[in-house]
């Protein structure tokens, strides 16, 4: 029987990392999409290959590199290749203001060109699978301190939706919203804690609760073209807390 495998965008670090660790603690081998984090990622491999499953480092720079050659290589080592998660993510903040075409290429080409045009070369590739993409829970707002990152995730979004009905009933499409789970390390405690007043819950989640929604999506195979947000109930906000009103010193 051959084993399923899952190609993980972004899988080196980060929350890419956790859902690398937690496909290879559901049964996946695991294709490990890499751009320059090498180091990290050979710890990742290590890490799943100690679980008892295959692990393969696939470098692909999206800003250069042919993407259907990716899943290619995916498809070719992992002939049981039938889950593609996308958290791959270029992130740079700037208002509409201090937004250049430089700055919208690279967001949009990561966070949403590639999605979409692995979505396709996958779907071209398995008689059938799954799609997840890692959005945002900003998707919710109208945050114009992140224009291009934030209309790139909205686009992912739509795109999410769209996929899911091209096609069904083949391949199902979801995406998942995380909120503060594992912020960036230029925000401060003050900053972070300013952020959980503003949960519903009263709590700040952490990676478990994103890989519970990751299980959640794989499993329920009545579930297709769903953004589940994973996020304390934040996104129900109107406008939503950010580095950009938060009334405290805060940078970046």
């Amino acid at each position: 029987m051959t084993t399923p495998a899952a190609l993980v965008t972004g899988g080196a670090t980060r929350l890419g990392r956790y859902f690398a660790e937690a496909l290879a603690d559901k049964g996946f081998d695991i294709a490990l999409h890499v751009n320059s984090s090498r180091g990290e990622a050979e710890e990742v491999a290590a890490v799943i290959r100690g679980k008892g499953r295959e692990c393969e480092i696939l470098p692909c720079n999206f800003l250069e590199d042919p993407l259907e050659e990716l899943i290619t290589r995916a498809k070719k080592r992992f002939p049981g290749l039938n889950v593609l998660l996308n958290s791959a993510s270029a992130y740079e903040p700037a208002p509409i203001a201090g937004t250049d075409m430089a700055m919208l290429e690279t967001q949009f080409r990561v966070n949403m060109f590639t999605p979409l045009l692995l979505t396709k070369y996958f779907a071209e590739a398995v008689e059938n699978g799954q799609v997840v993409n890692i959005i945002d829970n900003k998707v919710a707002y109208h945050q114009y301190p992140y224009a291009a990152y934030l209309l790139s995730k909205k686009s992912l979004a739509e795109m999410t939706r769209m996929a899911a009905l091209e096609f069904a009933p083949r391949l199902r499409v979801n995406g998942i919203a995380p909120g503060v789970v594992l912020p960036a390390s230029q925000r401060t405690s003050d900053y972070i804690q300013w952020r959980i007043e503003g949960i519903p819950v009263d709590h700040q989640g952490n990676p478990a609760h994103l890989v519970q929604a990751l299980h959640y999506l794989l499993d329920n195979d009545f579930v297709t073209g769903q953004i589940l947000f994973v996020d304390g109930g934040e996104s129900l906000n109107l406008e939503g807390r950010h580095s950009e009103n938060y009334p405290g010193e805060q940078r970046g």
